[in-house]
Order: C-alpha cells, then structure tokens, then sequence
C-alpha cells in the first residue's frame, strides 16, 4: 500500500531493496531484477552478444523458457540429456556435444538439486564458454556452501506464484561479475543511460546501447522484499515436509525417487517427484485422478522432454527416441507437494493415499 499511495510504480527504491536484500541472502556481489527469470536468461545471452550461428548447450529436461531464451536470440540450443538420479544435465554428455559453434553452456538445477558445477566449469573454462544457471527452483540451493547462480557467469531466478517466493511475476539475475550487472541493468531498460529518478530534466535521457522492457514494477519489489524476510522459514519447512514424504514413501516398491540432498549437495526442496515403474507408467493420469479426488494437487515437471514440444521437433527434427532418460523422466513422473502451508500430517496423508491408489491399481 506504501507503494500505490506514493509517487513511484517503475524505476523506483523498493526494487534497488530487493535487489540489496537478495545479494545478501545469496552472498551473491551483485543483484539486477528483472521482469521474469526468463527475460534474466535472455538479457544474460544478449549481454554476451550469443546469436545466429552460434550454439547453446542445454538440459533436454527443463521448462521451454530454457531453451526459448536461446532462440530469441537467433542461437541454437543443443540438448543433452538427463541423469536419471537427479533430473540434472548428464554431464558425462556435456563435452561431446560442444561445437565449434558452442558459446555456452547453460544448466538447470532440476527440482531445486544442485548440478555439480565444478565439472561443468572444469569443461567450460577448457573450451573458453559462457556459462548460465537456470536457477528457476533452486532458491535455496547450494552447491558447496555457494549458492546456485554464483558458480557460473550468471543465475536466473524465478518468483512465479508457485516457486520458492513470489513477486506475482518477476525474477533476479545474481552474477560476481560487475561489467555484468551494470550492462544488463542498462539492458533491461530500454538501453537508456539515466533511469527517471536520476534525470536533472523530467523526460531527458540518451540511449547508449540496445535494450528492452524487461523491469521489475515496485509493487513486485515490495512483494518481494517482504517474501525474502520469510524465505528462512519457508526453506525450512519445506525440508522437513520433502525429508518426512521421502521417509514414507521409500518403501514402496513401484516407485522411485530423485536423489535429494547428500554431502555438499544441498537442494532447495521445491517438491518431492516420484518416478513410476513399469507396472504403474501406464496409470499415471488415474494416480493423478485418484489423488486429486483425495485433495492431493500434483503436477509433472516436465510434461516432455523439450526437444520433443511441436516447436522443437519441428524446427530441428528430433525423434521420440532421443533423450530416452529426459522422456522417462516426462513420462512417469508425479510431483507431490511439500510447501511450507503443509505440515507433516499432510505427508503422512500423502503417502496413505498413494498406498490405497497403488493397492487398488495393481
């Protein structure tokens, strides 16, 4: 309310708060919002000047918004496909995928798990690319004891309604490179050299560079800024819920689980997927059915392996084969909730269910 009562929507203190308060919260050198995570992966190809001819390395298993922020620079994303332990990039695949047309490489921190990105990095330092972290679920996220974004060039995050936080819509680009930040800040708005609360003049500026309308509104930041001071909280619940359903769910023999957080991994627990074995696959849209009847939302992440959406089956020819680990993952899995407005009654209520619906369909 503070915001709608001044005199400031766009370009105004809140954003430059969030941003502040985010660098402190990742420990990241510099913070830039940004209208959504997918405008921060665009801006962060466009500040690299990556277009036509060149190529971007990328998981087969993430959300279209990985591989569109590629095309919308004119560049060709080239897929790899998933680990089965983790949704991850196989970065065993990474190095034999790499062109001469190769300027990046961009990972995903599938369902809030940390890619290992000293190999990524090791591969990328050795072929000179780019590289840019998808960071979409992965508030909270650690590799190491860094956060997830700070390992590569840059990071992207989301504030969906449905992610970690929500700004409605919105996202932040964390980078340790200063030349970054102050070039996609420019970026992001237009190219223009003075934002309105820096011009002497009312409505006198320059354009010094190419750019878009990719700003966050302060009514976002004001979101945001209150969202972040409860993050703690929310990541802590959402580990106990995800360690309390992976408790009760780890007996059942028809399914299987992703790896979650060991050792120096340390995952954000966006949500708990399980993958189906052979005798359940083929039930999966009854299992959903069932457990939506019993007040159980789910969701799958994700409905297909990208290279497999019409756009990119078409645009490039990949068959239904390729990337089988991506499509089994597509094709068996089901996301089950641990949000921090569920507590550990509701686990428990979870996996009762799923046992009743895995009894009745065998």
């Amino acid at each position: 309310m503070a915001v709608l009562e001044g005199p400031v929507l766009v370009h105004g203190p809140k954003a430059r708060e969030f941003e502040t308060a985010f660098a402190v919260f990742t420990k990241a050198p510099f913070a830039v919002s940004v209208a959504s995570c997918t405008a921060g992966l665009h801006l962060a190809y466009f500040n690299k000047k990556i277009g036509a001819g060149d190529e971007v390395i990328l998981p087969a298993q993430t959300h279209t918004a990985t591989a569109h922020a590629v095309e919308l620079c004119g560049a060709k994303p080239v897929f790899v496909d998933a680990e089965k332990q983790t949704g991850n990039i196989d970065i065993s695949r990474v190095e034999s995928a790499i062109t001469p047309r190769t300027r990046a490489i961009a990972v995903v921190h599938y369902l809030g798990m940390p890619v290992d990105m000293e190999r990524v990095n090791s591969i990328a330092k050795k072929y000179g690319l780019y590289v840019v972290e998808d960071c979409a679920l992965a508030m909270g996220t650690h590799f190491k004891g860094i956060h997830a974004g700070l390992w590569g060039d840059c990071g992207a995050f989301s504030f969906y309604p449905v992610k970690h936080m929500t700004t409605a819509e919105g996202g932040m680009l964390i980078t340790r490179h200063k030349q970054i930040a102050e070039r996609i800040t420019l970026e992001k708005a237009f190219g223009v050299d003075r934002q309105a609360g820096e011009r002497k003049v009312p409505g006198v500026y320059d354009v010094v560079a190419l750019g878009f309308n990719y700003r966050m509104n302060e009514m976002e930041a004001a979101l945001g800024v209150e969202q972040l001071k409860r993050m703690n909280g929310f990541l802590k619940k959402r580990k106990e819920n995800h360690q309390a359903l992976a408790q009760g769910l780890q007996h059942i023999s028809e399914i299987e689980m992703f790896k979650s957080s060991h050792g120096e991994f340390q995952s954000s627990y966006y949500c708990l997927s399980i993958l189906l074995k052979k005798s359940l696959a083929a039930k999966r849209i009854e299992i959903i059915e069932y457990l939506k009847a019993k007040g159980i939302g789910t969701s799958i992440y994700y409905p297909q392996a990208v290279p497999h959406f019409t756009y990119y089956k078409n645009k490039y020819g990949y068959k239904g084969n390729s990337f089988p680990v991506a499509a089994l993952i597509s094709n068996t899995s089901i996301a089950l909730p641990v949000g921090p407005h569920l507590d550990i009654e509701d686990m428990n209520y979870i996996v009762d269910e799923l046992k009743n619906c895995i009894k009745g369909e065998k």
